[in-house]
């Protein structure tokens, strides 16, 4: 009788799921420059600071908070500045574009925060499908981090890998 063995569990193999540093829907919020315009086209000085006063800032606690215009206004610099003067002390941090972008931000920051010795002289394998799509630079980033410590990296799944770089 043939003893079946996982072959993938014992190749020493370690899997890098970039999912798993996916920031939660709960992280970050976004806060639009719309809702402040004057006929949905001028930011008036004087009325965006009364909104800032009275502005409900627990919206923003312990968030990230990415600020941008959802329409074609343009928001002049100061204003930015005054957002973020205005919650710094109850977020997270900032980020500028939309909602995506900050989360792809998010993303990078935190695959950046592994600690590549971790890895030295491994095989590693990073995943290439999950339930949401991973941008480009996650990939383009874990890689750059590990190529100077890893004994090979592979995309894909264990048991169907493309080879990406092998330490001679």
């Amino acid at each position: 009788m043939d003893i079946l063995t996982n072959k993938v569990s014992e190749s020493g193999l370690i899997t890098i799921d970039l999912a798993d540093f996916y920031p939660s829907s709960h992280d970050i919020i976004a806060f639009d420059f719309h809702d402040y315009l004057f006929m949905g086209l001028i930011l008036k000085e004087k009325d965006f600071r009364l909104a800032l006063q009275n502005l409900d800032t627990t919206v923003f606690l312990n968030k990230y908070v990415t600020i941008f215009c959802s329409t074609d206004a343009i928001i002049p610099m100061w204003a930015n500045m005054l957002v973020v003067s205005t919650i710094k002390d109850i977020s997270k941090g900032f980020f500028f574009g939309t909602i995506e972008s900050a989360y792809e931000k998010l993303l990078l920051k935190k695959i950046e925060q592994i600690n590549p010795i971790d890895f030295s002289d491994k095989r590693v394998v990073v995943k290439g499908c999950g339930d949401f799509p991973i941008p480009a630079s996650a990939y383009i980033t874990i890689t750059s981090i590990l190529l100077p410590y890893i004994k090979s990296i592979m995309y894909g799944e264990p048991c169907s890998t493309v080879p990406i770089f092998k330490k001679k």
